[in-house]
């Protein structure tokens, strides 16, 4: 999987805000926040922030998991929103190209999916 990542202004958390501000702007549905730092505190370890955003349309994606059954394992989309070793803060998704590729979907088919990118590029406050 080809992996897409970009800076992010501010924090972990302002990123995560701005983000979830988006998709709740866009209609669209935020199905979980997986918070990877505060898991690994849960059981005594330590990490830099850490969270995966899952969120998508139901109205668009059903169809194409229909039509294609194996793209359920990359469905619902994904945003990780982490802080590097430098503290700098980061927001990564899987390429859409690349997705289109894997799964042999057509460009009408992929359009949707497409959003991803400007979702992540406006949540980094770029």
């Amino acid at each position: 999987m080809k992996i897409v990542t970009r800076d992010s202004a501010g924090s972990v958390t302002e990123t995560l805000e701005r983000l979830k501000e988006l998709i709740a702007a866009k209609g669209l549905k935020l199905f979980t926040v997986i918070e990877h730092d505060a898991a690994a505190a849960d059981v005594g370890l330590s990490m830099r922030p850490t969270k995966v955003v899952v969120f998508g349309n139901p109205v668009t994606g059903t169809p194409l998991m229909i039509a294609c059954p194996l793209l359920a394992l990359d469905l619902p989309m994904r945003i990780l929103i982490w802080q590097d070793a430098s503290g700098g803060t980061r927001i990564s998704h899987g390429d859409v190209a690349d997705l289109q590729e894997r799964h042999g979907l057509t460009d009408d088919q992929a359009a949707p999916l497409r959003g991803v990118e400007a979702l992540a590029a406006a949540a980094s406050g770029a």
